[in-house]
């Protein structure tokens, strides 16, 4: 993988395009919550997205959805795609949606150890590991995290690490398989295909039911997931993964929590930690360290 390279400004760009995206996701599922139920949103999200994914697929090169060796793999992402967004909707039901997004984006650590134990050119200097927990930290301070936590809190971190667990070794199958070679869509359909029937069958068994009178809102609220994040947004991801360095680019996502937390204060009208302004220094100060030009 001596392709791979530093991010440069035309990545950095981009990834906060994705990273937008996927932030302000966090917002829209709450307005869709009252209407339509998590798992149920999750399922929904991944067989529109795979249906859409698929046509593009076939419009652009109709041999693209034929055998690729990757079959396995591919079932492995999906598999580990699928779980995430379960430990995480079942997290949000035991702690708080901020704790949750903490705890599940331990997946940078978990993509940094990973990728250095299997992929050397992946390893991550001094410098960029004391970024990565500044903005941690970061994260942490702007999400509050530090309130005294009951047992069942508790629980619901242990359930949102586990997704942030199911994020990086899902990262970790990309970009060490036959999933590497093949283009980011067809990536992404492995997975929004295989987690599509995972999702629908645990929102089966958890009794979902979907509100009989839908609001324009929360079709409105399924079809920027749907389109949005999950097509645009997971499509740049798995792109970026493909050409720059994993651990600089899930750096970034240390933004995503924070601009949760700004978005749903603007648009939901939830309480704001006085000190917001510098939780976002502190993650940028981070970022900015992971992304620090190394000697030679």
């Amino acid at each position: 993988m001596s392709n791979l390279r530093p991010l440069d400004r035309r990545g950095v760009l981009i990834t906060f395009i994705s990273i937008l995206g996927l932030g302000l996701q966090q917002v829209a599922v709450k307005l869709a919550l009252p209407e339509i139920p998590g798992l149920t949103q999750a399922a929904l999200r991944s067989a529109g997205a795979a249906i859409v994914i698929a046509v593009i697929l076939a419009w652009r090169d109709p041999g693209a959805l034929a055998r690729d060796g990757a079959f396995w793999p591919g079932l492995a992402a999906a598999f580990l795609f699928g779980c995430e967004f379960i430990t995480l909707y079942l997290a949000l039901d035991y702690t708080s949606a901020g704790r949750a997004a903490l705890f599940l984006y331990t997946h940078v650590f978990f993509t940094a150890l990973g990728l250095m134990l299997v992929m050397p050119g992946e390893k991550l200097r001094a410098t960029q590991w004391a970024g990565l927990l500044f903005s941690f930290v970061g994260v942490a301070f702007t999400l509050r995290v530090s309130s005294v936590a009951s047992w069942t809190m508790l629980m619901g971190d242990g359930l949102a690490l586990a997704g942030g667990l199911f994020w990086a070794t899902t990262t970790l199958v990309v970009k060490t398989t036959q999933l590497r070679a093949l283009p980011p869509l067809k990536i992404l359909l492995y997975q929004l295909a295989g987690s599509a029937l995972m999702l629908a069958l645990a929102a089966f068994l958890r009794g979902e039911h979907v509100s009989i009178h839908v609001s324009m809102l929360a079709i409105g609220s399924m079809l920027y997931q749907t389109l949005f994040s999950v097509v645009v947004c997971f499509s740049i991801w798995f792109w970026l993964l493909s050409r720059y360095r994993a651990g600089e680019v899930a750096a970034f996502t240390f933004l995503t929590p924070v601009v949760g937390v700004a978005a749903g204060a603007l648009v939901l009208d939830e309480p704001i930690a006085p000190g917001f302004a510098m939780a976002v220094a502190m993650v940028a100060a981070g970022i900015l360290l992971v992304n620090w030009p190394g000697r030679g």
